[in-house]
């Protein structure tokens, strides 16, 4: 095999092998341990063809990806996705009117920092085109009326302000004023720092609504997705009727390394993924993103329609 250096390329093998740094010597071919490694201008992968693998690194093909629900063909592995998709995904088409769109959030603590508040709400707006971290409203869903919420990581972390809370809760309040189910689909990093103590009330007072709802017996089915932690996963994420999750979803309050910092000890494998969960009945099923609409109108016409008149 014939080896091309130029002045972009240095050429590595182990100490001893015989071969020079920079060059390789005539009297010994490259062993199979050699690399070659790249050290001229750095060049970007174009972001409109290619997506790198989180885990693997490899290069995967944008279109490939789209064509799958960004779900990789080949690992199974999910790729997160914005609330505009997701709804796409799930709900008959055109059938969604967003609810509570004016609601958004202020910074009323006067938090500073090398970024403040206001101006990164401004910015993750401009960003992602969404007014807030979760869309919210009513949807069918073959045919079926429901009231949908689905958080979006791309916005500060899908973190649960103030804002985030009531949209969620009118969500729900929704769902007992019109008797529709609720869905409400979860990734988040948790309570929203900036807001301070009223990003926490958020947790007792989406809770408070899914009482309201369980009390009329209309169903809630709340799915996780990759990830939802904190103050998120504390209340309303895991109060569902039905709890599905999606493929290797991170699913847990703190983080594994703080929770190993405190009770000083060693967290089993797969600590707090969706399938770990799954095994200690934490959850009720593991559902690929291709089969969650299906599964989704399944339990809808199985535990509620089928004793109901849909108009």
């Amino acid at each position: 095999m014939n080896v091309n250096l130029s002045q972009e390329w240095v050429y590595l093998t182990r100490p001893g092998s015989g071969t020079s740094l920079g060059g390789m010597s005539e009297e010994r071919k490259p062993a199979h341990h050699s690399r070659l490694r790249y050290r001229g201008p750095k060049r970007e992968i174009p972001p409109q063809l290619w997506v790198k693998h989180p885990q693997s690194g490899l290069l995967l093909l944008r279109r490939e990806l789209e064509e799958h629900d960004w779900v990789d063909p080949k690992s199974a592995y999910h790729f997160p996705i914005g609330a505009p998709q997701r709804i796409r995904m799930l709900a008959d088409k055109d059938s969604f009117q967003a609810h509570d769109e004016e609601l958004s959030s202020i910074d009323f603590l006067g938090f500073s920092g090398n970024l403040n508040y206001a101006q990164k709400l401004i910015e993750n707006q401009e960003k992602t085109g969404l007014t807030e971290a979760v869309l919210c409203g009513s949807a069918r869903m073959d045919g079926l009326a429901v009231e949908l919420a689905v958080m979006d990581f791309r916005f500060l972390g899908a973190s649960m302000g103030s804002v985030v809370g009531e949209r969620i809760t009118r969500c729900i309040e929704r769902g007992c004023e019109q008797r529709h189910p609720v869905i409400i689909v979860s990734a988040s990093g948790g309570a929203r720092m900036y807001e301070g103590i009223l990003s926490l009330m958020q947790m007792a007072k989406t809770a408070a609504a899914l009482a309201k709802l369980r009390e009329q017996r209309i169903p809630f089915f709340s799915v996780l997705t990759h990830p939802t932690t904190g103050g998120v996963t504390a209340s309303f994420a895991t109060l569902g009727d039905i709890l599905l999750a999606e493929p290797g979803a991170l699913i847990g309050f703190a983080g594994p390394r703080v929770i190993e910092e405190t009770i000083r000890q060693k967290l089993p494998k797969g600590f707090q993924s969706a399938e770990f969960l799954l095994e200690h009945g934490l959850i009720d099923q593991i559902v690929p993103r291709g089969e969650l609409r299906k599964r989704l109108i399944y339990f809808l016409k199985t535990l509620f329609y089928k004793t109901q008149v849909v108009v």
